[in-house]
């Protein structure tokens, strides 16, 4: 079963600069144990930044971090390749993206040439740059964040993209008691970010990771998956419904919840608490549910209440 002191541990490290945000943090390692890349969403100064830094400084793994502007190229992202200065060869000059954990800072701040550079390795964690192709050390994630699609000088990602991002997760503003808590932290002097150290190796990680496979999904958990995704396929309420792709890491997600709760066996409970923060990134609302106010959320709860729970446990 998971180590229960490794996941103690980055709990706790990462809580001593992220007050009152478990369920953020929970979703985080949950992406992570899946090896999943994770879009953080929300409102500036809520802590976006705060929390992917956090978890990166958890890891023992190599970080950067790329402030996504206007100006930023696909080769800034990926590489390039240029002539050596001693031999005249062609040599392969690294882009930022080719680190452990990636932190992809406001990345709808770039145009959607620029933010098509990132297909490639989120999908097969390589990249490919005048037709070589170069792997990627594992564990890889990227952790995106970004502000909502209606502020000044921002670019929605693309749908292929999105489909990319394993969850997309929102914060939100603190309770009263939590930001007391932040600003006496802060007002005693410091940055509690730069105190904090790696508590995790990459070795954990990858063995974190490996065991997610390892718990039992069921004929009719699976089952219950496809009848969330079809339903997602055939409402009127949206354009684009749940792929493939979103199916499996609804699978995925719900196999690292469980193994969290210290079971080795997923429970429709597990589907339930991930298909949200899963799913409805990747889905278009069409115009009539744009026109009756209706969210991603409030369309996939009437789906989900539709779709038959099983009933039989493993």
């Amino acid at each position: 079963m998971l180590s229960n002191s490794i996941v103690s541990a980055l709990k706790q490290n990462i809580a001593r600069v992220v007050v009152g945000k478990d369920e953020a943090v929970e979703l985080l390692l949950v992406s992570l144990l899946c090896e999943g890349h994770v879009l953080i969403e929300d409102v500036p100064g809520v802590g976006k930044t705060t929390l992917a830094s956090a978890l990166a400084r958890s890891l023992s793994c190599s970080f950067r971090r790329i402030q996504f502007t206007p100006d930023i190229t696909p080769s800034d992202i990926t590489g390039f390749t240029m002539p050596s200065l001693t031999g005249g060869e062609m040599q392969f000059r690294p882009g930022a993206i080719m680190s452990q954990i990636v932190l992809a800072d406001e990345i709808n701040r770039t145009s959607p040439k620029t933010q098509s550079a990132l297909l490639e390795v989120m999908e097969e964690r390589q990249v490919t740059v005048d037709g070589v192709t170069y792997p990627l050390a594992r564990p890889f994630m990227v952790l995106a964040t970004q502000n909502p699609v209606d502020f000044v000088g921002t670019y929605p990602l693309p749908e292929a993209q999105m489909d990319r991002f394993f969850m997309r997760i929102a914060i939100g503003y603190p309770s009263v008691e939590d930001e007391i808590e932040i600003l006496d932290r802060y007002s005693a002097g410091g940055a509690p970010m730069q105190r904090l150290g790696a508590v995790c190796s990459a070795q954990d990680v990858l063995a974190m990771q490996a065991q997610v496979a390892g718990v039992y999904a069921s004929r009719e958990v699976r089952a219950y998956v496809a009848g969330i995704c079809a339903a997602t396929r055939s409402t009127p309420y949206l354009t684009l419904g749940a792929s493939t792709r979103a199916a499996i890491a609804l699978v995925r997600a719900a196999q690292a919840n469980a193994l969290l709760c210290g079971r080795d066996y997923i429970i429709p409970e597990d589907v339930q608490r991930m298909a949200p923060h899963v799913l409805c990134h990747r889905f278009v609302l069409s115009a009539d549910a744009r026109m009756r106010d209706f969210s991603a959320q409030r369309v996939l709860s009437e789906l989900m209440a539709g779709v038959r729970i099983p009933v039989k446990l493993p």
